[in-house]
């Protein structure tokens, strides 16, 4: 009995694009006329269906950087249709010469929005040694027969040593998830259970706990024995996250600012006396 063969739905769409014949040259500017004059749409998806082909020729050339042929096809196809849409058919080129630019505008956009998560090839430069370092480095070694030096290539490229440094190091590199197992599926060790605590230790975070409740405390006491405008200032000004400005404790008192710092000097003198222990570290009451 023979297996039946199993066909991927990437071989089945290279089958059916192929199926569509490719426009001759005045076929195509006929179309191209149709849809630029009268917004034809039927004119539109000839012109596009009959480029499919070229599109998954193109994204070929970039499955080198470890993305699946399919979204490369996908961005390319949405490039096409842009070049459909902006093509001029007076001005004697064909739009695949045009089209080009647009399919691997979009496939390149791609590649560097999936590399990832950290943002890449924000600048032209970087760009530029994202998709030509790794090619130049390549030409170079085949002509000197040794590996090039991050001087050559920059001079070659005709960007900075430094640049190429960096890119090379971006390259070299892909995201890891820290959830991954160290080797392979049945491995229960992970990448995180290695990465090195930074932080501080439990007994020192308890300390501090207790101390800033005990400061906590303290204070609530002082503010008991302070005045209204007093409590009110330390609670609004100093020990407020969003803290007034001594303008808006003036106006909330009709009193003038100069006098609501007064009122603020005084209030923070008896907080300090009332509590000696902070004496030295007055940026505990002014932060």
């Amino acid at each position: 009995m023979e297996l039946p063969v199993v066909v991927s739905s990437l071989e089945l769409y290279i089958s059916e694009i192929n199926r569509f014949p490719i426009l001759r040259e005045d076929e195509e500017f006929q179309l191209a006329v149709r849809f630029r004059k009268h917004n034809d749409m039927e004119a539109a998806e000839k012109l596009v269906v009959s480029n499919l082909r070229f599109v998954v020729k193109i994204a070929h050339k970039y499955r080198s950087y470890g993305i699946a042929l399919t979204d490369l096809i996908q961005e390319g196809n949405i490039g096409l249709l842009h070049a459909v849409k902006k093509f001029d058919p007076y001005k004697g080129h064909k739009l695949l010469s045009y089209a080009v630019w647009w399919i691997k505008a979009y496939i390149r956009n791609f590649i560097i929005r999936s590399w990832s998560l950290v943002k890449i090839g924000t600048t032209q430069t970087q760009r530029k040694l994202f998709f030509k370092l790794n090619e130049e480095r390549k030409r170079l070694e085949t002509i000197s027969q040794k590996l090039p030096e991050f001087r050559e290539i920059a001079e070659s490229l005709g960007v900075r040593e430094d640049e190429v440094e960096e890119m090379g190091l971006r390259l070299s590199q892909r995201d890891l998830s820290l959830d991954a197992s160290l080797d392979g599926e049945d491995d229960s060790r992970t990448m995180i259970g290695y990465l090195p605590y930074q932080g501080e230790d439990q007994e020192m975070m308890l300390i501090k706990k207790e101390q800033g409740d005990l400061v906590k405390r303290d204070i609530a006491v002082v503010l008991a024995k302070l005045n209204e405008r007093e409590s009110y200032i330390i609670r609004h000004r100093v020990m407020a996250d969003n803290p007034e400005t001594l303008q808006e404790i003036g106006n909330h008192y009709n009193i003038t600012r100069e006098r609501a710092r007064q009122l603020e000097k005084q209030a923070l003198k008896k907080l300090r006396l009332a509590l000696p222990h902070l004496g030295g570290e007055p940026e505990l009451l002014e932060a």
